[in-house]
């Protein structure tokens, strides 16, 4: 696969990740959406129903009506006209001059013949409406005879009623004579009116799917433009956490999204003045550190001098030196020294502050340069090597001396011997860098407190507030550590099971300069002012 094909996937996959993200269940703008949706579906339903409802009740009523009222008529002057006892093929001719009526129905008439037999006349024929065809409940109200009062004047009415057959609506009519004699039936097919409600249903169920549609794209519209101030404000929040602290909102209007945004850019501001008041102090500090640490430099080189003469002098038999004020000139000897280390730490504390810690990469034998450590301190008979020779890396050999010093010093001062120093390889694992050393330093002293593992690189720490003094600077692990990091590496502190503590050191077999670049920043030269 190219890079370019490698690119346009990646792209893709972003592309397709931001679609879901916006249309997750959780995303405001989706349940917008869907409110927005089900509240237009509801009254889209309803409004629909309703007019559905509304419309099937007004067509089928006025067919109804003019079906009935035209049968009605039908029978007042067509069956009306008919002899008290007609015969079979009178009721049939009356019943087809009946049927051709505007209205188009199916009629059945039923009478007495002269010799009392029950005679029937269809329109249609005796075999496509039958009184079988009737329900039991219409036949049984129209041959019903009520009481004639003031308010009902006729004994018998007409009654109707709507029935389903083979999935086809049919009207079905019955009464029967006012002075006796024949019983009219009717059947009207409801067909065309349920065709036409079937295609209203369909027009309002388009209808009601149009306007869910576009309530949704309204919806979307919507929650767009209330959101955009939003994904405004998340974005601007993330650039403010990244550091950008100049980000601000554009605002406009005077809505709750507008007094946000202007709290936001006031918040920005009062942050930004904030970190610049607090890297202000930060770097006018650093500076202190610093020109206090190279004012110190002059008068220190000159009492150093002095301090060696007067040593050199304790260490010459017969010297001028009063034995009484030996021990005098020896703490100031001591402290001298001790206060020189502290500027020189301090100097390189003041440098990684700064940023302008840099690497000097070279290719060392790591067992070579650990030997000349222990070699250049005089530690040969405190210290067990465990290394061989031949594990290369690319580091820079005067920070791996600063680191080792000091974790083999601290070891040898608060630990107990022998002092145990071992390297060992770890694979790749696709590490770019070619794998990792690891150097571990264990002492066989009493170990470290569990409270005090957290704090051992912590700048100036003391394990016991009741000796805030003590040969060191308290600066040494913090220095080791940062060193550690400018190599891209690593030292932890932790209790050995079989005693003592254990510091492993852990780097980059090859630190390229890019990388130590990247982590020392835009890095001035150090000069030659010493080492830590």
């Amino acid at each position: 696969m190219t890079q370019e094909h490698q690119g346009g996937g990646r792209g893709w996959s972003a592309a397709r990740k931001g679609v879901w993200s916006r249309l997750r269940f959780t995303s405001l703008r989706l349940r917008l959406v869907v409110v927005f949706g089900l509240v237009a579906l509801t009254a889209a339903v309803s409004a629909s129903g309703i007019a559905y409802w509304l419309n099937r009740e007004s067509v089928l009523t006025r067919t109804q009506d003019a079906v009935l009222r035209a049968f009605e008529q039908e029978m007042q002057n067509r069956a009306g006209a008919l002899p008290e006892h007609p015969t079979q093929d009178e009721l049939q001719r009356t019943a087809g001059q009946m049927a051709n009526s505007s209205q188009r129905f199916t009629v059945l008439l039923v009478a007495e013949n002269p010799e009392g037999q029950t005679v029937y006349g269809s329109s249609g024929g005796l075999n496509s409406f039958s009184l079988g065809d009737v329900p039991e409940s219409l036949r049984e109200a129209v041959s019903e005879r009520q009481k004639v009062t003031s308010n009902n004047k006729y004994p018998h009415h007409l009654y109707w009623q709507r029935i389903v057959e083979d999935d086809t609506p049919y009207l079905v009519a019955g009464t029967e004579l006012i002075g006796g004699g024949t019983t009219g039936y009717m059947l009207k097919s409801l067909e065309p009116e349920a065709k036409d409600l079937g295609s209203l249903a369909w027009s309002l169920g388009i209808a009601t799917g149009l306007a869910l549609i576009g309530s949704a794209l309204l919806a979307h519209a919507a929650a767009t433009t209330v959101l955009k101030p939003v994904q405004r404000l998340g974005t601007a929040a993330r650039r403010l956490g990244e550091g950008k602290l100049d980000t601000r909102l554009r605002v406009s209007g005077t809505d709750e999204l507008a007094d946000l945004s202007r709290t936001f850019n006031k918040a920005a501001e009062a942050l930004e003045k904030r970190v610049a008041d607090m890297a202000a102090r930060d770097e006018a500090s650093r500076r202190f550190v610093a020109d206090m640490s190279h004012e110190l430099r002059t008068p220190l080189t000159a009492i150093t001098a002095v301090t060696e003469v007067l040593e050199e002098e304790l260490e010459f038999e017969g010297g001028g030196i009063d034995p009484m004020i030996q021990p005098a000139v020896r703490l100031v000897v001591s402290e001298t020294r001790r206060l020189n280390d502290l500027v020189e730490n301090l100097m390189e504390v003041t440098r990684f502050d700064a940023g302008t810690a840099r690497l000097v990469l070279d290719d060392v034998d790591v067992a070579d340069q650990i030997t000349a450590c222990i070699d250049a301190r005089a530690w040969l008979d405190a210290v067990e090597l465990d290394a061989a020779r031949g594990i290369h890396a690319r580091i820079d050999p005067r920070r791996l001396d600063v680191i080792l010093a000091n974790l083999i010093g601290n070891a040898l001062k608060h630990g107990g011997s022998p002092v145990r120093v071992s390297v060992r390889e770890e694979p790749d694992d696709g590490d770019a860098s070619g794998g990792s050393v690891v150097i571990r330093v264990r002492d066989h002293g009493p170990g470290i407190l569990e409270e005090v593992l957290p704090h051992v690189f912590d700048r100036f720490y003391k394990a016991s507030a009741s000796r805030p003094r003590s040969e060191g600077s308290g600066l040494g692990l913090s220095i080791a550590l940062e060193n550690a990091h400018i190599h891209g590496g690593e030292i932890t502190a932790a209790n050995s099971p079989e005693g003592g503590a254990v510091f492993t050191l852990r780097l980059p077999r090859d630190v390229s300069v890019a990388e130590s670049g990247e982590k020392s920043g835009d890095a001035g030269d150090e000069g030659a002012e010493g080492d830590a």
